[in-house]
């Protein structure tokens, strides 16, 4: 059952000047919701309608929260920003629904890889897969789980959304900036590890937004329910990088290197292996029918855009977040050393003959020729 987006609700919005808080309460007004934000009030946003009513308080602070809350109901609460677990708690008895957001390190191995045997993330990973019961395996992903209990205790009827990496304008760790910077930087060559060949899922800001709407739209398939979001399609790094130069009109020399030597490509990775993080998309798209509202390559060269016009000014906690030194002379060395070190390996990979194949049932670029020059019908 969905409820009809044609009857206006009164909807609270526990942050809502965020990354995607900003396109979500322009969704919800845009269709005659009665929105309120309840935010800090430190980063008012020119994008937030008019109409918009503010609550200023603190979401981490429980007196200040609770106060805010006091005597006000509302049909729906999605609460993005702040302490969950006291939001959850406080918000009973003010709200009819409740839609929340946490995050996929909650799994068994989203950060820590090796919490796996063989390492890595088993991909791609539902919503059922173990999460982290163990502080000692990793702290943060036991504490964001043990969240989502608290969740569902006080709203047995919640909607949880675990978010991946956010990118689009505004978003406070923006990968696409290692990339734009040294772009504007006139940088000719970026160092990936393997390749860049490591699927790493993020999610637009838009496309996450589309899917909370999707939430409140249809309380009966959300209810209760975990959810995996992210963008359908999940890029390679090198998929990534040559997508933002290609959006800024750059071509860069993409010099690849072993994962434990590439150490300029860490920021991008955003873990110490090159293994993928990937979710299992089914239950969102199948309950709730999500489907990217913008397709990933055409979010990802508009946010290189948007970071191109809006720099982030070096050494702001955007960039330290990132951890990204943008050392220069420091990449120069390196790649001068791996480029002389392959020219005299490549001597050696001369050396067989005849060479490895890709196996015969492969007819690629590069694999078993035709039988025939031409095609015969």
């Amino acid at each position: 059952m969905c409820n009809d987006p044609a009857v206006p609700e009164r909807v609270l919005v526990i942050g809502g000047t965020g990354p995607t808080g900003i396109p979500l309460v322009r969704d919800l007004v845009a269709r005659g919701d009665t929105v309120t934000i309840l935010h800090r009030g430190t980063h008012e946003r020119d994008e937030t309608p008019a109409e918009v009513e503010h609550l200023h308080a603190d979401p981490y602070d429980v007196d200040s929260l609770r106060n805010a809350l006091a005597g006000r109901t509302w049909d729906v609460t999605l609460a993005m920003y702040g302490r969950l677990r006291r939001i959850a708690e406080l918000t009973v008895g003010h709200t009819d629904r409740f839609v929340s957001v946490g995050g996929v390190p909650a799994y068994l191995g989203w950060m820590n890889p090796w919490a796996h045997d063989p390492a890595g993330l088993p991909v791609p990973v539902g919503e059922d897969a173990p999460t982290v019961d163990d502080p000692a395996l990793d702290e943060k992903g036991f504490r964001i789980a043990r969240t989502e209990e608290v969740v569902f205790t006080h709203h047995p009827a919640a909607a949880h959304f675990r978010y991946p990496y956010v990118y689009g304008p505004y978003q406070l760790a923006p990968r696409e900036w290692c990339v734009v910077r040294r772009i504007l930087d006139g940088r000719d060559r970026i160092v990936v590890a393997d390749d860049g060949l490591t699927l790493h899922h993020h999610g637009y800001t838009e496309n996450l937004a589309h899917a909370l709407l999707l939430a409140v739209d249809r309380p009966e398939a959300a209810a209760g329910t975990v959810f995996n979001v992210g963008d359908e399609e999940v890029l390679s790094v090198r998929q990534v990088i040559e997508i933002v130069a290609d959006a800024l009109g750059h071509r860069f020399e993409i010099v690849s290197m072993p994962h434990d030597l590439a150490l300029p490509a860490r920021p991008m990775l955003a873990q110490p292996l090159p293994t993928h993080r990937v979710m299992d998309l089914t239950r969102l798209r199948t309950n709730l029918g999500y489907r990217d509202k913008f397709p990933a390559r055409t979010a990802l060269a508009d946010t290189a855009r948007w970071l191109a016009a809006h720099p982030i000014a070096p050494g702001a906690p955007e960039e330290i977040v990132l951890t990204d030194p943008f050392d220069y002379d420091a990449e120069d060395r390196l790649v001068d050393a791996w480029v002389a070190a392959r020219e005299s390996v490549e001597l050696a990979v001369a050396q067989f003959v005849p060479e490895p194949g890709y196996g015969l049932a492969y007819s690629g670029p590069g694999g078993r020729p035709r039988s025939k020059e031409t095609y015969e019908a």
